[in-house]
């Protein structure tokens, strides 16, 4: 795989999230910009937590169970999801989206700034660009083991 890092791959022009906001609030700007989460910043955007279709099923499942759930966006957001920092490389995103049950993952600078963020699908487009670039055998031109061998011996 290139030499790339998270810098070189996130998105940073970011729909994001007030902690005041209320929760019916921050899943209509979830279905309005037609994306499955958001990361929730504080006014300094420091990082505090992801909002997400998960964090709105888990509010229908109180609203289920309790009369007057709350609606405070804060006691639904996912404050320790899996975060990375712009030096994190394309190896190292990829193996931890498959290690966490997560679909963005946040990057951070030093001081828990949100920077950007990078979906699994930003990891697949890099990934396509860079086998597309390095196409060198046109697609039935390589060679099939099964020829190497003849007779009752072919393993295939």
């Amino acid at each position: 795989m290139p030499n790339i890092a998270a810098r070189d791959m996130m998105v940073s022009n970011l729909t994001t999230l007030s902690p005041e906001m209320d929760v019916l609030d921050a899943l209509d700007v979830l279905l309005r910009h037609r994306i499955s989460g958001a990361p929730v910043v504080d006014r300094n955007d420091r990082f505090l937590g992801i909002f997400s279709e998960k964090s709105c099923i888990r509010f229908v499942v109180d609203a289920a169970y309790e009369q007057m759930p709350s609606t405070n966006l804060m006691s639904f957001v996912d404050s320790d999801p899996p975060t990375i920092d712009v030096n994190t490389d394309l190896l190292t995103i990829a193996q931890t989206f498959l290690d966490a049950a997560c679909r963005r993952l946040p990057v951070l600078d030093s001081g828990g700034r949100l920077l950007g963020q990078i979906s699994r699908r930003d990891v697949m487009r890099e990934v396509r660009e860079h086998l597309r670039k390095n196409d060198r055998v046109p697609t039935g031109a390589g060679l099939y083991l099964s020829a190497v061998f003849q007779g009752p011996a072919r393993p295939f």
